[in-house]
């Protein structure tokens, strides 16, 4: 099976694009799979973080362009707002080439950790494709609007350390580097209040997209405000150990 694969270990879990061969290009039968991979990490509440890896020498070409159609970018979009919204924080383990649509996958994961040797390059206009609306959201807010257009109308292919310049990637380290450096901040955020986290990465993400609900903001600062886990926090640090938090 090419598919992506999900695995799922504790606090973690991990989706795997498979078709290294083909520089992880994405075909529709992959878009309903990572849609439903998400939507079941979604209802695991013991997951709080979700990682975005692939095989190969390319972390991902984006979908396949053989096989557009009018349909296949509104899918595609409903693919990189899911994994945007997705409940746990997300991570993107990029350890090669990141094109096309893959470009915006990485984007809407909370962190990109990236290997020293990759690129990307954004083709939609020299493919004759106007870009999907958040998509177009997602490079401004992270990257801002002059980066968003030098990418977009230019085409231009940067490497990785004009990658980390520009915000693109959260953190650059050397490939032999980044399996241990994905290992330890999913151990960092896994040790964080589940509460607190994942309710202040929704709510960012919000922010940054001008579609804050402060209502719904106000009620999660308040549930934090009287969980277990607060206390919990406070009576770790008065005592100087690690916290154990559970959630409530």
């Amino acid at each position: 099976m090419d598919t992506p694969l999900l695995e799922i270990t504790g606090a973690s879990a991990t989706i795997t694009l498979r078709r290294p061969e083909q520089a992880n290009r994405l075909e529709p039968q992959d878009l309903d799979m990572l849609a439903t991979h998400i939507a079941t990490v979604n209802a695991r509440p013991e997951v709080l973080v979700l990682r975005l890896a692939s095989t190969g020498r390319y972390f991902c070409s984006g979908f396949d362009i053989g096989q557009m159609d009018e349909k296949k970018p509104q899918a595609f979009e409903e693919l990189a707002n899911a994994l945007e919204d997705a409940r746990p924080v997300t991570l993107a383990l990029l350890q090669g080439g990141v094109y096309g649509g893959a470009t915006d996958l990485a984007l809407a994961c909370d962190f990109r950790l990236g290997a020293q040797g990759i690129d990307m390059f954004m083709p939609a206009a020299r493919l004759g494709l106007h870009f999907y609306p958040r998509g177009l959201d997602r490079y401004v807010s992270r990257l801002g609007l002059d980066q968003a257009k030098r990418l977009f109308l230019t085409a231009e292919r940067i490497c990785a350390d004009e990658m980390r310049a520009i915000g693109f990637l959260t953190q650059l380290v050397a490939p032999e580097a980044l399996a241990a450096e994905a290992d330890a901040l999913t151990q960092r955020l896994a040790a964080m209040a589940p509460l607190a986290m994942l309710g202040m990465k929704k709510h960012l993400n919000r922010i940054a997209r001008g579609t804050l609900d402060r209502a719904e903001l106000r009620h999660d600062i308040a549930r934090a405000a009287q969980s277990a886990d607060l206390q919990e926090g406070r009576a770790a640090w008065a005592a100087k150990r690690a916290p154990q938090f559970t959630g409530d």
